[in-house]
């Protein structure tokens, strides 16, 4: 038996996609039963309705232990692909909870369940941090303590933290990095803001990269290493590193629209998040840009695979081609 969190999200639900179209047996986790409606859509935009019917769903929430013991009956394999997604400094808390001390309870329950292997899907903002901006990140590049991490990055950090631990004490992990992920379905969330912010009209861009990958390489990588020996790796799961600019015009180009025209200097995303951070306030909503968001805008990191691949032999989707007929796609579902 197979047990997936997050399958009511991008990555999950793809991975359930997968996992029900292998024939095994599989248990997916749920909050609400209104979130596994997006995964029932996914299976019939694929025409698979009749393997959505093969999962077995368990209510249960990473944070509640209790909720968790029906959920772990049965398994041999984990994995852990929910985890909370914001960049609000008001959201710390519940990023620190969720992110951390839910992947603690996940991990200590494989282990007391006996897991036989257990995976962990991360992300890029968990990796190590550059002497100087425009290098190449590595798995073995290291994350220092002494610069300003965003509270996102920290809670996938402190989530790796807790996976090498248990790890230290027995269990079989392996700990995937995505990049930023870019799938069907989904829309309004992750990377669907960037095919909504194109789709209204986006008339801005900087000037800095960012790695990405296709969800259907996540799901493929994952469960390819699932099915090795390989146990106590990490891997950087990108397959291009693209400016903003690239993937804004890509989209708009699938899309039929305007390609932004205008760049956002430094100054302006300066006094881009502090009005937005006014805004909040005064009309008590979520932070839609904030200083972590425009600093990052402009970083020219790159982010390699070359272990993953180099290892397993993995032939990534080329992102260009996939970002325009993924933006296709988006448009006629509007229709």
């Amino acid at each position: 038996m197979i047990l997936v969190t997050g399958g009511t999200g991008l990555v999950g639900a793809h991975l359930l996609l997968q996992l029900a179209a292998n024939g095994g047996q599989v248990r997916a986790l749920y909050r609400g039963q209104s979130s596994i409606t997006k995964t029932r859509n996914l299976f019939t935009h694929y025409k698979k309705q009749e393997l959505f019917d093969t999962i077995e769903w368990v209510q249960g929430d990473i944070t509640d232990v209790p909720s968790l013991e029906d959920a772990f009956a049965g398994v041999e394999y984990v994995y852990h692909c929910a985890a909370f997604i914001s960049f609000d400094p008001r959201d710390e808390e519940q990023l620190r909870k969720v992110n951390i001390e839910g992947t603690a309870n996940m991990v200590n329950l494989s282990l007391a369940y006996g897991i036989k292997k257990f995976c962990h899907i991360s992300s890029i903002a968990a990796l190590g941090d550059t002497k100087e901006d425009g290098d190449t990140i590595t798995e073995e590049t290291e994350w220092n303590p002494e610069i300003k991490h965003g509270d996102y990055a920290i809670s996938k950090y402190g989530a790796e933290m807790e996976v090498w631990r248990a790890w230290q004490e027995g269990l079989n992990v392996v700990i995937v990095n995505p990049g930023l992920i870019f799938g069907y379905g989904f829309w309004e969330q992750g990377s669907g803001a960037v095919l909504r912010a194109v789709d209204k009209g986006q008339y801005f861009y900087t000037n800095g990269t960012c790695g990405i990958v296709a969800v259907e390489d996540v799901v493929g990588i994952t469960t390819l290493l699932m099915a090795s020996e390989i146990s106590g790796e990490r891997y950087i799961v990108v397959s291009d590193n693209l400016s903003y600019k690239e993937i804004l015009d890509t989209i708009a180009d699938g899309m039929k629209k305007k390609r932004p025209s205008i760049y956002a200097t430094k100054l302006m995303a300066a006094v881009g998040w502090r009005i937005d951070w006014l805004i909040s306030k005064l009309l008590m909503r979520k932070r839609m840009l904030t200083k972590g968001m425009a600093r990052s805008s402009y970083a020219t990191d790159k982010y390699t695979s070359e272990k993953l691949t180099t290892e397993t032999g993995y032939e990534f989707t080329a992102m260009k081609p996939y970002l325009k007929e993924l933006a296709t796609q988006y448009s006629g579902q509007l229709l």
